[in-house]
């Protein structure tokens, strides 16, 4: 199904999607028919780009969002398109096509728009990141310790290593986040690494930490706070039941430096992330959502990205959108939340 062109049938369809009131901040004030716990309230959902394209790029697969230096919205999807999104309406405004040195695809995941508006981009087949010019061009690529490779390289499972990237505050410091665990670690633990920002914008590699994940889900997504802190999807699907999402918020500021520890096995001397569940989504109102499979809340599906779209004392606006994988069992959809931390 090809994309509108007429802009009152989009308009209408966006509208069919997010007519509703928005809510309040997330605090004990939030009205109910919001609220997904005493943290976390969703405004509305979106399903105005499922099983659409623009100038032939399907549009969907999305892995990863970010608030472009213009105010509009970079939206990744996984099968090596950038595309760019209004920042009001999600009507899509631009696609650049994506690919590593060889020209072939990528497997596109994590992505941060840098202080100079080039795209940082990890890739899972490696894994790798990459630096981008606006147009695609490749500028950089970062290095990555050899035990995050994907075996035989290295200890890492293919399609389970790098899914999230954020820069931290002030910029000097980036952080991506594993999938899942690698070989050798208990399964309970994925790892999480970060690079230095050095002179001429490159970055060398930094501390390394541990994050406990919830019994079969895995790391999607991961974005930074104002103080430093992070918010951290968790993830899983179960068939015939549905998806499981999680919201943590996350503090690796007193976490031990794992890069130097072979396997991570839960032993004493290692202090871990700490964690705190914000809201289990299943919680959330469906607001009329509908799915498409078996889901414990049809406002549910396989959410893989997330930004941070607004800030202010204490309370953050995030976006988040689900990746359909161009299933027609799967639906792309944004949804906008409201966040106490």
């Amino acid at each position: 199904m090809r994309l509108r062109t007429v802009l009152a049938t989009f308009t209408a369809a966006l509208a069919a999607a997010t007519s509703l009131t928005a809510a309040g901040p997330a605090t004990a004030n939030v009205r109910q028919s919001h609220a997904c716990s005493p943290s976390v309230s969703i405004d509305r959902f979106s399903d105005a780009l499922d099983k659409t394209t623009y100038q032939g790029t399907f549009v969907g697969n999305f892995s990863a969002l970010a608030v472009d230096r213009d105010g509009s919205l970079a939206a990744l999807e996984d099968r090596s398109s950038l595309f760019s999104l209004d920042r009001k309406t999600l009507a899509p405004k631009s696609v650049v096509p994506l690919a590593d040195e060889k020209g072939a695809a990528l497997d596109s995941e994590g992505l941060v728009i840098d202080r100079d508006g080039t795209r940082l981009i990890t890739s899972e087949t490696e894994p790798s990141i990459r630096r981008y010019s606006v147009d695609g061009k490749i500028l950089d690529r970062l290095p990555v310790p050899s035990p995050l490779l994907v075996a035989p390289a290295g200890r890492a499972t293919s399609n389970q290593t790098f899914e999230g990237l954020t820069l931290l505050p002030g910029g000097h410091t980036l952080l991506a986040s594993m999938e899942n665990a690698i070989s050798g670690d208990a399964t309970s633990i994925v790892r999480f690494q970060t690079w230095e920002r050095t002179k001429g914008g490159h970055f060398r590699l930094g501390a390394q930490y541990a994050y406990p994940i919830d019994s079969g889900l895995g790391v999607p997504e991961v974005q930074a706070t104002p103080d430093g802190r992070l918010l951290v999807l968790e993830r899983g699907f179960t068939s015939g039941v549905g998806n499981t999402v999680r919201l943590y918020l996350a503090d690796p500021r007193r976490a031990t430096d794992t890069s130097g520890i072979e396997n991570l096995t839960g032993q004493s001397g290692v202090h871990l992330i700490k964690k705190t569940l914000l809201t289990d989504l299943v919680t959330c109102p469906s607001l009329g959502a509908t799915a498409r499979q078996p889901q414990p809340n049809p406002l549910l599906d396989n959410i893989e990205g997330m930004t941070v779209t607004g800030y202010s004392k204490g309370r953050l606006k995030i976006l988040l959108v689900s990746d359909d994988n161009q299933n027609p069992a799967q639906t792309t959809r944004f949804y906008s939340l409201r966040v106490r931390v």
